[in-house]
């Protein structure tokens, strides 16, 4: 004999959860510019010179006086003849200055 087997409720088993990655490439640019600038730097240096001489100059005077026909005693030579006595010259006044 042959019997009609015994069936059972069925268990249910939560889902299993299965992903199926798929993948898209997106390229973004990302531009970071940068700039270099060269400068050339002249400078003038000004150097200012003030050259000083210094001399010298020895200055001379002379001065003549008519002193009249009789030189002061003491200065005629030893052997030179005496002249007469005469009046006192008067104060020589100068006639030539430099």
């Amino acid at each position: 004999m042959h019997f009609r087997p015994n069936v059972l409720q069925p268990i249910v088993y939560p889902t299993k959860c299965c992903v199926n990655n798929t993948f898209q490439k997106t390229i973004v640019p990302h531009i970071h510019p940068s700039h270099t600038q060269n400068v050339n730097h002249h400078k003038y240096d000004h150097l200012h010179y003030y050259p000083h001489t210094e001399s010298f100059a020895n200055e001379v005077s002379n001065q003549h006086f008519n002193c009249g026909a009789t030189p002061p005693a003491g200065l005629l030579p030893a052997a030179a003849p005496v002249p007469p006595s005469a009046p006192i010259a008067p104060t020589p006044t100068p006639y030539f200055e430099s």
